[in-house]
C-alpha cells in the first residue's frame, strides 16, 4: 500500500513539474522580452485583419474550423476590435473587444461574452491575455478560463495559440493566423 501511495505521489509531482516548467502554461511574458519585431497593439490590431483557425477538442482532434474578418480602430489609449466569425458549420458569431492600454506594457479588455475584464501584457514580439469566456448555448454555455498568446512573426503575421480550461483541465485549444486583410472591399 505504501508503494502505491508513493507511486501516486511521484506521478502527481511529475504532472505538476511538467505543467509548471515544460508546457504551454509555463511560458511567461519575460521569456519573450527581447524578441522582435516589437508587438504594438495600436499598430498590429488596427485596420482590416483576416484570421483563419482551428479549434481542437480535448482529444486533440479538430472540432471546428473558422475564418474571421476583424477590424481594429484606436483613439488614444482605447481601441475596439470587431470580429465576425464564420465557422465550417455555417454558424456565425460576432464579438467586439474594447481594449484599454494601461501602465507599462499592460492592458485590459472587455467583450459581451467575457466575465469581467481580460488582463493582458505585451512583451517583445508577444501578447498574453487571460480571461474567462462564456461559450454560446449551442457550444454548451460553459464558462472557460482562457490563456491567449499572440506571436508576431517577422513578416507581420500574428500566430494565435489559446488554451481553454475548465476546472484546470484543458478542454480545447485554438490555433489561428491573423494578418492584414489587403483584399479590396465590396
Amino acid at each position: 500500500m505504501k508503494l502505491l501511495i508513493a507511486l501516486l505521489v511521484l506521478v502527481l509531482v511529475v504532472i505538476v513539474v511538467k505543467a509548471m516548467f515544460f508546457s504551454f502554461r509555463a511560458q511567461s511574458p519575460a521569456d519573450y522580452a527581447e524578441t522582435n519585431p516589437a508587438f504594438s497593439l495600436r499598430t498590429h490590431l488596427s485596420g482590416p485583419i483576416l484570421s483563419e483557425g482551428l479549434i481542437y477538442g480535448p482529444d486533440g482532434r479538430v472540432t471546428s474550423r473558422f475564418t474571421a474578418k476583424m477590424h481594429g480602430t484606436w483613439d488614444g489609449d482605447t481601441g475596439k476590435l470587431s470580429e465576425e466569425f464564420t465557422y465550417s458549420t455555417g454558424r456565425k458569431q460576432s464579438r467586439k473587444w474594447y481594449l484599454t492600454l494601461g501602465p507599462g506594457d499592460t492592458f485590459t479588455a472587455t467583450a459581451d461574452d467575457i466575465v469581467g475584464e481580460a488582463r493582458g501584457v505585451v512583451s517583445g514580439a508577444t501578447v498574453r491575455m487571460e480571461y474567462e469566456i462564456i461559450l454560446p448555448q449551442e457550444a454548451g454555455g460553459h464558462t472557460l478560463k482562457v490563456t491567449d498568446w499572440l506571436y508576431l512573426t517577422q513578416n507581420g503575421v500574428i500566430m494565435n495559440r489559446s488554451e481553454l480550461r475548465k476546472f484546470g483541465i484543458k478542454v480545447a485549444e485554438l490555433i489561428a493566423t491573423m494578418r492584414p486583410d489587403t483584399a479590396p472591399g465590396p
